[in-house]
């Protein structure tokens, strides 16, 4: 190619494990179309040929992939390098239905290329067509001043079950369709009648979450059920035997005793502590990202890392602190982004708290351009630790870096303080390995749902929606008309 194009990257050659394989030279990829195939590999192997596939690269560093496929052949969800647990080698994939309890999933965004939105979801995958009309608005306690209720969630109460949703986005419009946000849903099936005393973490942890909001409790019909009192206790009503996740929650207040491990980063230790991680991922590297920060100081960045630290390794070895990356947009992505400076308002910080000399050591960029969605700034909040292609765990939450949303020990170690509620799920291998059988309350469900008397082409109707959110506006009567038009535009009305 000619000296005059611009370089924006390079095809890496990889080896069996996913590492760089150094071996063999880089491929340089120019701004423009880039033809790529047997002419660029170190041997000879007439299955590739000499026009293979076209790279066409832009600026910013995103590429779109075109394969040439000859005769009658094709392309499909099975043409992955490796296993599906470590890397992709076609974009355009589909995650199977039995696995999206596994996994997280971006939402959509407008102004991205298509390939950036495989697998996301929209705000009506989530609620599909029948929603509730009636709305009851209610204010958790907030004993702590400065604090809110930040956790985004939903619980959609269906005939066959109960669908728990723990995402990132406001119910606005510029939130699920404009900015890298995150969500995790699961169908659960009610609980059989003799094992309704049975529970589980999953259960213990939700339910003590929606006690601490104190809604008020109220009653709906539900088909084959019968008139119901909806409140806290009631989600003790489902099977949660089969969740693919744990719940991490804050809710504000002096925790102590045996409250202290319950909330914040205090929780997440705890459930880290209890189990046991591959050794590889001893001293392996912390990610924070997330799209707030607060007013931090390194006695609390120690105190939170050694929560984000804990574990064991098979070998009965803690796995020791890990070095943490904060990932955060610069002004320069925000300026560039889908939304221009506007977005700034979802990324936001006093300059005295980014300026702090000791975060500089922490500071990592937000850039991945071969997801596409680098210009869709993030309101997405993710923690991890990871070694290499590896995770070890996965945090997906509503929490930002702060001493609010985590907590932050006081009186020797003995008092928990937290000033918000704040919502997220917690991926981990020892509780993936344990998934079974899929249970859908739309989808025609599995055997949970036939054996309740439903043929798979019945459409369940949704008859009460719990969700968890913040309004950033005053009530007034004007304000609740603003805020339906609102839901309305988002597709929950």
């Amino acid at each position: 190619m000619s000296d005059s194009l611009v370089k924006v990257g390079f095809l890496i050659p990889l080896k069996k494990d996913l590492r760089e394989d150094e071996s063999v030279l880089k491929v340089p990829v120019f701004e423009g179309d880039n033809a790529v195939g047997r002419n660029n590999l170190s041997f000879i192997d007439k299955r590739v040929s000499r026009h293979h596939i076209t790279l066409h690269a832009s600026k910013d560093g995103s590429t779109e992939v075109v394969v040439n496929v000859r005769g009658n052949s094709s392309r499909g969800n099975s043409d992955v390098i490796a296993s599906a647990d470590d890397a992709e080698a076609i974009r355009r994939f589909n995650v199977p239905k039995d696995k999206l309890p596994l996994v997280f999933r971006l939402m959509r965004v407008q102004g991205l290329p298509a390939w950036a939105n495989t697998s996301s979801v929209a705000i009506d995958d989530v609620i599909q067509k029948n929603k509730p009309q009636n709305w009851i608005f209610h204010k958790p306690p907030l004993p702590i001043s400065y604090g809110t209720h930040h956790s985004k969630a939903m619980l959609l109460v269906y005939p066959q079950g109960v669908r728990i949703i723990i995402h990132t986005a406001n119910l606005i419009y510029v939130d699920w369709n404009n900015k890298t946000q995150g969500l995790w849903m699961q169908d659960f099936p009610w609980k059989d009648e003799q094992n309704l005393s049975k529970g589980c973490s999953f259960e213990s942890d939700l339910v003590d979450y929606l006690n601490a909001l104190k809604w008020p409790e109220f009653s709906v019909d539900i088909p084959r059920i019968g008139r119901s009192n909806i409140n806290a206790s009631f989600f003790k009503k489902f099977d949660y035997s089969s969740a693919t996740v744990r719940l991490i929650a804050s809710i504000p207040g002096y925790h102590t005793g045996s409250n202290l491990k319950k909330w914040g980063h205090m929780k997440l230790r705890t459930v880290l502590e209890q189990n046991i991680f591959d050794k590889q991922f001893c001293g392996s590297p912390l990610v924070y990202q997330f799209s707030s920060l607060g007013s931090l100081d390194e006695k609390w960045m120690a105190e939170l890392a050694l929560s984000m630290s804990s574990g064991s390794s098979d070998k009965k070895e803690p796995l020791g602190l890990g070095k943490p990356l904060i990932i955060w947009p610069t002004v320069e992505d925000v300026r560039c982004s889908l939304e221009g400076y506007a977005a700034g308002n979802a990324v936001p910080s006093p300059q005295k708290n980014v300026e702090k000399d000791f975060l500089k050591k922490y500071w990592a960029r937000w850039k991945a351009s071969h997801t596409g969605r680098c210009r869709a700034m993030p309101h997405i909040k993710t923690f991890a630790r990871y070694n290499g292609q590896n995770l070890a765990w996965f945090l997906l939450t509503s929490a930002n870096l702060s001493k609010a949303a985590w907590g932050a020990l006081q009186k020797n170690n003995s008092q928990l303080m937290i000033r918000s509620y704040e919502l997220g799920v917690l991926f981990m291998p020892s509780v993936i390995r344990d998934h079974r059988h899929e249970f859908s309350c739309t989808n025609g469900g599995g055997k949970a749902l036939m054996s309740r008397g439903h043929g798979t082409g019945d459409i369940p109707k949704m008859t009460c929606m719990v969700r968890l959110g913040r309004v950033m506006f005053n009530c007034t009567q004007a304000r609740i008309h603003d805020m339906k038009e609102h839901l309305r535009f988002c597709g929950a009305l």
